[in-house]
C-alpha cells in the first residue's frame, strides 16, 4: 500500500486511475463504517467507567490500565475519523488516488489501535471480574483470534490469491 497503484490491477476490470480510486475510496468508507461505530460505542463506555463507585476502589495497575486503555480508545477513534476528515479537506483537489492511499494507511493505524484498546479494556475486565492467574492466558488467546480474524487470515488470502504478473 505504499503507492496508489501498488495493488495488482485487476484484469476484469477496464477502469482508469480515477474510477479506481473513487471505487477504493468507497470500499474504504464502508468498512472504516464498521471499526468507527464500534470504537465509538467501547470509547463512550469507557468514558463513563471513572464515573462509577466501583472505580474508586481500584488498585493502582487497573487504573493505569484504565489510562492506558482510555488513550488508545480515543487514538484510534481519532485515526478511524481522521479518512473522514482528510477526504473533505483535499476534496477537489485532484489528489484521490493519494487521498485513499493516505486513509488506508489511516484506517490501519486505527485498527491497531483498537486491537491495543480491545485488548486493554479486556485485561482490565478480566483482573476486576475473574481470578488473576488465568486473566493472561485469556487475554492472549482472545488476542491472537483478533491477530487471526483481522490480519494473518486477510494476508494469507492475498499472499495465495495474488499473482505476481
Amino acid at each position: 500500500m505504499d503507492t496508489p497503484n501498488s495493488e495488482a490491477p485487476d484484469n476484469d476490470r477496464r477502469e482508469t486511475e480515477n474510477e479506481r480510486a473513487d471505487r477504493r475510496w468507497a470500499e474504504l468508507i464502508q468498512e472504516v463504517r464498521v471499526a468507527q461505530t464500534g470504537v465509538q460505542i467501547l470509547f463512550g463506555f469507557l468514558l463513563t467507567v471513572v464515573f462509577t463507585p466501583r472505580f474508586a476502589q481500584l488498585g493502582d495497575v487497573d487504573r493505569t490500565i484504565y489510562v492506558v486503555t482510555v488513550i488508545l480508545g480515543s487514538t484510534a477513534t481519532g485515526a478511524l475519523i481522521g479518512p473522514v476528515s482528510f477526504h473533505r479537506l483535499v476534496a477537489g483537489r485532484r489528489i484521490k488516488p493519494h487521498a485513499v492511499m493516505w486513509a488506508s494507511r489511516l484506517t490501519l493505524a486505527g485498527l491497531i489501535l483498537l486491537l491495543g484498546t480491545l485488548t486493554s479494556a479486556l485485561l482490565l475486565v478480566l483482573r476486576v471480574a475473574t481470578d488473576n492467574t488465568v486473566v493472561p492466558w485469556l487475554v492472549a488467546g482472545v488476542v491472537a483470534w483478533y491477530l487471526l480474524c483481522w490480519f494473518v487470515l486477510p494476508a494469507w488470502a492475498r499472499h495465495k490469491h495474488t499473482s505476481v504478473d
